[in-house]
C-alpha cells in the first residue's frame, strides 16, 4: 500500500482554485442550479472532487461571452503575433501546472501517474507551436488574378465562436490541439468537458484568468448530454469541435446541418495491426501488449484488431497472451503498475459485456477475461486477449475502449488488407514488417487517417483523424489550424498600403 502523506499525489486533494464555479467572460461564477458533479477516482471507487454542473442557463450565458467577445472584443483585432503572446503565456503557466495536470489524470480515468508525469511536459508545447504559426503561417496571399484585371487577395480568417466539447481519456492533449488553433486563429472559445474529467479544462480556466486573456476569450463549463447539446443547437455559435463517440458525432453532424454550422468530429476507432509473415512474432506480440496497456486500451486509435495469416495465428496468440497477460495491473499511483483500472464503473460493465459476447460466440479466450481477484476495488480488468475471431462479430466490429484485443486469421497479406478495411470506421492502423516497402505499399491500401510502421504511433504534429465513420477533418499541425479559419477572396483594384511595403508570395491562378 502507499503511504498517505502530504503531497502524495494519490491522496491529495485536487489542485483547483475553484473546482465548483464555471468561467465565464473572465469571471468564476457558481453554476446556475447550484448542482455539481461528483468525480469518482476509479481507483478507490471514491469520490476524488466535486465541480459545478453546468445548465442550459449556464451554457447561454457562456455562448453570449464568447459571441460579444468575437463580435465586439479585442481579441480577433489583435494581430496573430500578439495573440502567439498570450498562446506562449500559457504555455509557461502549463509547463509550471504538468505535475499538478499529472496528478489529476490518474484520479480521472485510470492512466498511471508514471504516465502522467512522462505525458504531461509535452502539452505545452502545443501551444508554442500554434504561437510559431502566428509568424509563419501565410494567413494573407497574394493572387494572380484569373481575369487580369486588378489585384487578387485570399485571407483566412477566424471562423468566429467555437464550442469544443472534450471527451474524458485524454482531456489535456484534446483541449490544446482545440484551443491553441482557435485562439491563434482569433476565434471565441466555450470549453465544454466531461463531468468525468473536468480537471484540466478548470486548470486552463485558471491559465486563461492569469495570463490576462480578455473577458469571454475562453468560457470553461461542465456539463452533461442536455445542456452540452444546448451549446451545439446555440444558433451564435459557429462551429463545434467535437472529439468522442461516432454516435454522438451523428448527432452533431445532424444538428449543425441544419444551421450549416462548421464543425471537425473526432470519433471512434476500430484499428487494425497486420502482422505479415517476415515479421518476429514475439517482437510484435511485446509491441502491441505495451501499446494496448497505455491509459487501459482506452484510445480511440488503439490497435485492438490484430490480423496474421491463419498458419501463424496460434503462434501469435500464445505470444500476445503471455505478454498481454504478464502486465501489472494495479494502482496507478504504484511505480510498478503497468496498466491501470478503467475510467468509470459504466465503463467496466460495457467492456465486461463484450468479454461475455466473445466467450458466448466461441472465439478463442487465451488470456483475462475477468476482473483481477487481486483488486476487490476499483474499475480493474485483466487484459484480455481472443483468438480465432471472425472480423463479423461484435468483438471485432465495435469500438470496445478497454483491454480486450482480438487476433482475425487471414488466407494471405491481400486478404488481411482487406479485413483490416472491413470496418466502418478508419481512424489507425499499423503493419508490421521488416520490408519498408510492404510497409509503405500495405499503408496506402488501408483506409486510414494514420498508418505506423512496427507499432502504435500517431503523429499530431503532422495531422490525426479518421476516415470512414472516424470523423471529418484533422487535428495536429497546420491541417489542425485551417478549420478554425474562413477563407475570403479579396479583389481590388489596387493593392492595399502593407501590401506595397512588402513582398508577399504571388500565387498563379489558373486562366
Amino acid at each position: 500500500m502507499l503511504a498517505e502523506q502530504p503531497g502524495n499525489p494519490s491522496t491529495a486533494p485536487a489542485p483547483l482554485k475553484h473546482p465548483d464555479k464555471l468561467y465565464i467572460d473572465g469571471q468564476w461564477v457558481a453554476a446556475s442550479t447550484g448542482k455539481e458533479f461528483s468525480v469518482i477516482s476509479p481507483d478507490t471507487e471514491s469520490v476524488y472532487v466535486r465541480v459545478g454542473e453546468a445548465s442550459e442557463a449556464d451554457i447561454e450565458k457562456a455562448v453570449s461571452a464568447a459571441r460579444k467577445a468575437f463580435d465586439h472584443g479585442p481579441w480577433p483585432r489583435l494581430s496573430h503575433a500578439e495573440r502567439g503572446a498570450y498562446l506562449r503565456a500559457m504555455a509557461e503557466k502549463l509547463r509550471a501546472r504538468s505535475h499538478d495536470m499529472a496528478a489529476i489524470w490518474p484520479h480521472e480515468m485510470g492512466v498511471t501517474y508514471a504516465f502522467a508525469q512522462s505525458f504531461m511536459p509535452r502539452i505545452a508545447g502545443i501551444y508554442d507551436f500554434y504561437a510559431n504559426l502566428g509568424d509563419t503561417f501565410a494567413f494573407e496571399e497574394r493572387h494572380a488574378t484569373s481575369s487580369g484585371i486588378g489585384n487578387g487577395l485570399l485571407v483566412r480568417e477566424p471562423v468566429g465562436v467555437v464550442g469544443a466539447i472534450i471527451p474524458w481519456n485524454a482531456p489535456a492533449m484534446i483541449i490544446a490541439y482545440k484551443l491553441a488553433p482557435a485562439l491563434i486563429a482569433g476565434c471565441t472559445v466555450i470549453l465544454k468537458s466531461s463531468p468525468e474529467a473536468p480537471g484540466m479544462a478548470l486548470i486552463i480556466a485558471e491559465v486563461a484568468e492569469e495570463v490576462g486573456l480578455p473577458p469571454g476569450v475562453v468560457n470553461v463549463v461542465t456539463a452533461d448530454r442536455q445542456a452540452s447539446d444546448a451549446l451545439v443547437r446555440n444558433a451564435a455559435v459557429d462551429k463545434i469541435s467535437f472529439t468522442g463517440s461516432s454516435a454522438v458525432g451523428k448527432h452533431i453532424g445532424s444538428v449543425l446541418a441544419q444551421r450549416v454550422g462548421r464543425y471537425t468530429l473526432e470519433l471512434g476507432g476500430k484499428s487494425a495491426a497486420i502482422v505479415l509473415d517476415d515479421y518476429d512474432l514475439e517482437t510484435a506480440a511485446k509491441a502491441l501488449a505495451t501499446a494496448a496497456s497505455q491509459m487501459t486500451c482506452q484510445v480511440c486509435a488503439s490497435l485492438t484488431r490484430i490480423i496474421v495469416t491463419k498458419n501463424r495465428h496460434d503462434r501469435l496468440l500464445e505470444a500476445l497472451a503471455s505478454a498481454y497477460s504478464s502486465v501489472k495491473v494495479g494502482s496507478p499511483f504504484d511505480p510498478a503498475t503497468q496498466m491501470g483500472p478503467v475510467a468509470t464503473l459504466r465503463q467496466r460493465e460495457r467492456v465486461e459485456t463484450y468479454i461475455a459476447k466473445g466467450m458466448q460466440a466461441g472465439f478463442t479466450l487465451a488470456a483475462g477475461g475477468k476482473r483481477p481477484v487481486h483488486l476487490p476495488r476499483g474499475f480493474y480488468l485483466e487484459p484480455t486477449v481472443f483468438g480465432n475471431v471472425s472480423n463479423r462479430s461484435e468483438l471485432a466490429q465495435e469500438e470496445i475502449f478497454g483491454p480486450v484485443l482480438a487476433v482475425i486469421p487471414a488466407d494471405s497479406e491481400e486478404q488481411a488488407v482487406e479485413i483490416a478495411n472491413d470496418s466502418i470506421y478508419g481512424l489507425s492502423g499499423a503493419v508490421f514488417t521488416n520490408d519498408v516497402d510492404r510497409a509503405y505499399s500495405v499503408a496506402r491500401r488501408v483506409r486510414t487517417g494514420s498508418v505506423a510502421h512496427n507499432g502504435f504511433r500517431n503523429d499530431f504534429g503532422i495531422a490525426f483523424g479518421g476516415f470512414k465513420q472516424s470523423g471529418i477533418g484533422r487535428e495536429g499541425g497546420v491541417e489542425g489550424l485551417m478549420p478554425y479559419l474562413e477563407t475570403k477572396t479579396v479583389l481590388l483594384e489596387k493593392l492595399p498600403s502593407h501590401h506595397q511595403t512588402t513582398q508577399p508570395r504571388i500565387v498563379d491562378s489558373p486562366a
